[in-house]
C-alpha cells in the first residue's frame, strides 16, 4: 500500500483543518477503543444489523410505489432499468455510506466533519430531512393502526355505502364514488375540499398519531439495544404476510392476467428520459440514501465487518422484497380488474337481454343471455370484436386490459383499492387485519432507522445529548407529535402529500451529491479504498473509484437538475377529493403552500453552506489570532502530535525505531478534540540539553 502524504505536505489538505490528519479515515480496533468507542453500543450479532438495515431500507414504497412505476413505465422494461441504475448508481453509494459509518464509527454528523470541519453541515442537512420524514411518516403509520382497529368488524365499514337517515337512501357521495373511496376521504381523513380549507381536527387521527409516536419512543428508548429486538418482528413478519397473500392470490381469477401484465415487456420507454428519472429516484429513495440512517446504523458494527457484502446483499434483498411485493400487488389488481370487466359484462348482457331479436346474422351472441354471469369475459369481448360497433347500443367493450392500466399508487393503492379487494375475499377481517399489521411494521421499521439517523449524529456530537438518551429520545417523539398535529386537521392528507413530493427529494438528492464530492474529491478515492482495505483485508474492485468519482456523482447531478427542472416548467401540484362531485380532481398550490415548499427545501439545504462558511472563519480567525499564549510561549502548530513520542514528528522523514514509534506505525486520526494535544519542547533546546524528553497524551 501506497504511504499518503501528511498533510503539510499536500496542498489538497486545505480541506481539512489543522488538527486533523488526511492521512486515514479508518480506525483499527485497538485506536477505537483508545479514542473513546470503547463503550459504544454494538449489535448483538450479525442477524440484528442485517434486520435493522433490511427493516430500513424496506418500507412502504417497496409496496406501493415501486409496483405502480412497473405498472406506468413498461413492466420487465423497467425491472430491467431499476437493476442497471442499482448496479451503477444505489450498490456504490450505499457501499460508500456503510463503510465511512462502519470506519469512523460516528452518525452522520461525525463522518463528514472527521473528513474535514467544512463538511459537517452535510450531517445536520441529514437530521433534517429525517426528521420532515418522521413527522409525516408517523401519520401513515396512524393510518394502519386506524384501519387495522376498524378491522375487527364484519361486514367491514368499508364493504358497504351506508344509509342516510334523512332521506333512507344511499348517501349521495358515496354511491357517485365507491364505498371504499368514502370511507377512505370522509370516514377517516374526512377531508376538506383542498388544502385552503383547514377545518378542524380529526380527533380519532390525533389518538392515532399520539399512539404511533408512542410505540416509536418505547421501542427505541434504549437505543439499538431496544429497537433491535423489535426489529425480530417488524422486519420479518412482513415477508410472511407476503408470501400468505401471493399464495392466496395466485388461486383467484384474474392473477394470471395481472402477473402478465406486471411482467410484458415494453422497450420503447427506455428512450423516455422521465422513466429514468423516476427509476433513479426509486433506486435513491429505496436504499435510503442521504438519511443518515445507514450510516447511523453501520457505526455500530465491528471495524472488520464485511461491508462490502452487506452492500450487496441489503441492496439485493431490498430488489427482490420489490419484486415480491410487485407480485402480490399485481395479482390483487388483476383479480380487481376481472372482477369489473365481469360486472360489466352483465350490465351489458343485460341491455341486451331487452332485445328479441336472436340469431348471429344480426350479430347477436348466441350464448345465454338470459343468465349474464355465465358469460365470460373473453367470449364477450370476442363477440364485440366483431359485432359490438355496429350494435348502435350503449355497449362498452369491458377490456380488461384498460382497467389494468388504471393503476394506482400510494395511499389509493393501500387504503382504496386493497380495502375493495380484502371485501369481496372470505373471511374478510382477517385479510384486512393482517394487510394493516404489515403495512404497520413495514412502516415501524423503516421509522425506527429514521429516528436513528436523528438521534445518533446527535449523540455522538453533543456529550450532554449523549449522557441522557432516554431524555433526548422521549422529547424527540413529543416534538414530532406536537409538530405532526399539522396532518391531523382535515386537510392534514394534502400537507402529507406535501411533504412527501417535496420536502425530501432535493435536500436528499443535494446531501449525497456533497458526500459524493466529500468522499470521491475531498478525501480521495484512493485514500478512502485504502481505508476500506485496512478493514475487510482486502482491496474493493477499482471500478468503484470511477463510480464515485464520476458516474455516481453525474447521475445525481443529472437527477437534481431534472427534479428542479420538473418542478419548474410543471408546477407543484396535489390531488383534492371534491365532496360534491365525489371525485378527486387535480389543483395548483396557493401561493403560501408555494412559499412553504420553499422554506422546507431551502432550510434542509443550508447546513450544507453555512457549516462550510462557518468553518472557513473559524479558521481565519483562529490563524489571524495572536500566536502567544498564556506566560508568552509561542505556539506552533506543526508541534501537536497524536503519539506519544516525539520521533512521530519525522515519521515521514524516516524510519521509526522505537517501541513508542510502533504504537503508531502509521499516522491515524483520532476522533478527539484539541484538548487532548500536548505541546512538545522545542527540539532544538532537547539538542542542547542532551537528552530527549518524552511527553504524554
Amino acid at each position: 500500500m501506497t504511504e499518503k502524504a501528511s498533510l503539510n505536505e499536500d496542498e489538497d489538505g486545505a480541506w481539512l483543518t489543522e488538527n486533523q490528519s488526511q492521512s486515514q479515515m479508518a480506525l483499527s480496533p485497538a485506536d477505537a477503543n483508545e479514542a473513546g468507542d470503547g463503550d459504544r453500543p454494538a449489535w448483538d450479532s450479525k442477524i440484528q444489523y442485517v434486520l435493522a438495515q433490511v427493516g430500513f431500507s424496506v418500507g412502504l414504497g417497496n409496496v406501493w410505489r415501486f409496483p405502480y412505476l412497473c405498472h406506468q413505465n413498461g413492466g420487465g422494461a423497467f425491472m430491467l432499468l431499476y437493476v442497471f441504475l442499482l448496479a451503477v448508481v444505489g450498490v456504490p453509494l450505499f457501499f460508500m455510506e456503510l463503510a465511512a459509518g462502519q470506519s469512523i464509527r460516528q452518525g452522520s454528523i461525525g463522518v463528514w466533519k472527521h473528513i474535514s470541519p467544512k463538511l459537517a453541515g452535510i450531517g445536520y442537512s441529514s437530521c433534517l430531512v429525517c426528521f420532515y420524514v418522521a413527522l409525516y411518516y408517523n401519520v401513515i403509520i396512524a393510518w394502519s393502526l386506524f384501519y387495522m382497529g376498524n378491522s375487527f368488524q364484519y361486514p367491514l365499514p368499508w364493504e358497504n355505502c351506508p344509509i342516510d337517515e334523512a332521506t333512507n337512501d344511499t348517501v349521495r357521495e358515496c354511491a357517485e364514488s365507491s364505498a371504499t373511496s368514502y370511507f377512505w376521504f370522509r370516514k377517516a381523513l374526512n377531508i376538506t375540499n383542498s388544502i385552503e380549507e383547514s377545518g378542524e381536527f380529526n380527533s380519532v387521527m390525533t389518538g392515532c398519531l399520539l399512539a404511533a409516536w408512542s410505540i416509536v419512543s418505547l421501542a427505541m428508548i434504549k437505543g439499538i439495544k431496544s429497537s433491535a429486538k423489535v426489529m425480530y418482528f417488524s422486519s420479518v413478519f412482513p415477508y410472511v404476510v407476503l408470501f400468505i397473500f401471493l399464495i392466496r392470490g395466485v388461486t383467484l381469477d384474474g392473477a394470471i392476467e395481472g402477473i402478465t401484465y406486471m411482467f410484458y415487456p415494453r422497450l420503447e420507454i427506455w428512450g423516455s428520459m422521465q422513466v429514468w428519472r423516476q427509476a433513479a429516484t426509486q433506486v435513491f429513495f429505496a436504499l435510503g440514501l442521504g438519511y443518515g440512517s445507514v450510516i447511523a446504523y453501520s457505526s455500530y458494527n465491528p471495524v472488520q465487518n464485511n461491508c462490502h457484502r452487506d452492500a450487496l446483499m441489503v441492496s439485493a434483498i431490498n430488489f427482490m422484497t420489490s419484486v415480491l411485493a410487485s407480485l402480490v400487488v399485481f395479482v390483487i389488481l388483476g383479480f380487481r380488474a376481472k372482477n369489473i370487466a365481469k360486472d360489466c359484462v352483465a350490465e351489458n348482457i343485460g341491455l341486451l337481454s331487452n332485445m328479441w331479436i336472436q340469431g348471429d346474422q344480426h350479430g347477436w351472441p348466441r350464448f345465454n343471455v338470459s343468465e349474464p354471469t355465465s358469460v365470460s369475459v373473453s367470449d364477450y369481448r370476442e363477440w364485440y370484436g366483431q359485432y359490438g360497433a355496429s350494435m348502435g347500443l350503449n355497449v362498452t367493450d369491458c377490456n380488461l386490459e384498460e382497467e389494468m392500466k388504471k393503476g394506482v399508487e400510494g395511499t389509493g393503492l393501500a387504503f382504496i383499492a386493497f380495502t375493495e379487494v380484502m371485501a369481496l375475499f372470505p373471511a374478510s377481517p382477517f385479510w384486512s387485519a393482517l394487510f394493516f399489521l404489515m403495512l404497520l411494521n413495514l412502516g415501524m421499521s423503516t421509522m425506527f432507522g429514521t429516528m436513528q439517523g436523528i438521534l445518533t449524529p446527535l449523540m455522538d456530537n453533543f456529550q450532554l445529548l449523549g449522557r441522557h438518551r432516554t431524555l433526548l429520545t422521549v422529547c424527540s417523539c413529543a416534538l414530532g407529535f406536537l409538530l405532526g398535529l399539522l396532518f391531523t386537521q382535515r386537510s392534514g392528507n394534502y400537507f402529507v402529500a406535501m411533504f412527501d413530493d417535496y420536502s425530501a427529494t432535493l435536500p436528499l438528492v443535494i446531501v449525497v451529491i456533497f458526500e459524493t464530492i466529500s468522499v470521491s474529491w475531498v478525501y480521495g478515492t484512493d485514500r478512502f479504498l485504502d481505508d476500506i482495505e485496512d478493514m475487510l483485508k482486502w482491496r474493493p474492485p477499482v471500478v468503484y473509484k470511477y463510480l464515485w468519482k464520476y458516474v455516481c456523482l453525474l447521475a445525481m447531478i443529472g437527477l437534481l437538475a431534472a427534479s428542479l427542472l420538473r418542478m419548474v416548467f410543471k408546477g407543484p401540484t396535489y390531488t383534492a377529493w371534491n365532496e360534491s362531485t365525489a371525485s378527486e380532481m387535480t389543483l395548483e398550490y396557493p401561493g403560501w403552500a408555494l412559499a412553504m415548499i420553499v422554506l422546507l427545501i431551502v432550510f434542509a439545504s443550508l447546513p450544507v453552506p453555512i457549516g462550510y462558511i462557518y468553518s472557513t472563519l473559524q479558521n481565519r480567525r483562529l490563524l489571524g489570532a495572536d500566536p502567544v499564549e498564556g506566560d508568552g510561549k509561542e505556539i506552533n502548530r506543526d508541534l501537536y502530535v497524536k503519539c506519544s513520542s516525539i520521533e512521530q514528528l519525522d515519521f515521514n522523514s524516516h524510519q521509526a525505531t522505537t517501541e513508542e514509534d510502533a504504537v503508531c506505525p502509521r499516522t491515524t486520526f483520532l476522533p478527539v478534540g484539541s484538548e487532548h494535544y500536548h505541546l512538545l519542547p522545542q527540539q532544538e533546546d532537547e539538542e542542547e540539553d542532551g537528552e530527549e524528553q518524552d511527553t504524554g497524551v
